[in-house]
């Protein structure tokens, strides 16, 4: 069923297409992700979606009604953490909390941060600010933050590329283990083939920029619950994989290409951020 419906939407800066005709829809409880080169506008997609931007054509339906502008039905989780640095960990979680939920006392508000502190492991930080916190620390109170409000969307940007590849991992299971219980339909761009594929349930390939287009939409036919140790063996993964890394390098027929063929031996593409 349609919840989600990116209609043909298209963004221009200064005159430049950024992409074009994006069409697809996103079923109520689905995780599906992007993957594209830099310039492509998979971010500028995101935030259109979120209601930071505006589409230059065509338009986004959530539940039946036009998005047009931010609201407390989707919450983003960026790459750079986006915590108020004044705050403490249980404020940060606090301020989404009243702010979806305005009605509720005090008690109540606190019992339901305290439910999501301790869901990502923070139990005994929440008296802590940003600064005193890792990468992966922080990431964990955004995601809490997110989840906290229940959004009908959750819009994940990168949410892991600062966080050293063996937290990374942690940060993943425990996004599979609150989604899985949430059901929170979500969208995520990502540049990290393996992590598209161990999260998803399809997978948008996107050309490269300028006027970048949608190209194909992947299922993800590996069982769940899935586990990277186990993946790596799954035939299903392999074949995906290869599919997706092929599409990636023969999309990088311009200056710079080795590095994304030097990329597809780890799965990561290079610096590519937008």
């Amino acid at each position: 069923m349609r919840f989600l419906d990116i209609d043909h939407v298209s963004k221009d800066f200064a005159g430049v297409s950024v992409f074009s005709d994006v069409a697809f829809s996103i079923a109520e409880g689905e995780f599906v992700t992007m993957i594209g080169h830099s310039g492509c506008g998979k971010s500028t997609l995101l935030n259109i979606i979120a209601g930071l931007e505006q589409p230059s054509a065509g338009g986004v339906v959530l539940s039946g009604r036009e998005i047009t502008g931010p609201g407390m039905d989707r919450m983003v989780v960026f790459q750079n953490f986006s915590l108020m640095p004044w705050m403490t960990v249980f404020d940060n979680i606090r301020l989404a909390v009243r702010a979806a939920h305005p009605d509720w006392s005090r008690r109540r508000v606190a019992e339901w941060v305290q439910r999501y502190v301790d869901m990502v492991g923070l139990t005994g930080a929440e008296a802590k600010r940003p600064a005193a916190l890792s990468g992966g620390m922080r990431q964990r109170v955004g995601l809490a933050r997110a989840f906290s409000t229940e959004p009908k969307v959750l819009l994940l940007d990168e949410p892991f590329a600062q966080i050293d590849a063996l937290t990374r991992g942690v940060i993943q299971d425990e996004l599979v283990r609150m989604w899985s219980a949430s059901r929170n339909t979500v969208f995520m761009v990502t540049h990290d083939v393996d992590e598209a594929i161990l999260l998803s349930d399809r997978i948008a390939l996107m050309t490269k920029g300028p006027n970048a287009r949608l190209a194909e939409i992947i299922p993800v036919k590996v069982p769940r619950p899935r586990t990277r140790a186990e993946l790596i063996d799954d035939p299903e993964y392999l074949r995906l994989r290869n599919h997706i890394l092929h599409f990636l390098v023969e999309a990088a027929q311009r200056p710079g290409a080795a590095e994304v063929e030097i990329a597809a031996s780890t799965g990561r593409l290079p610096s590519m951020d937008t």
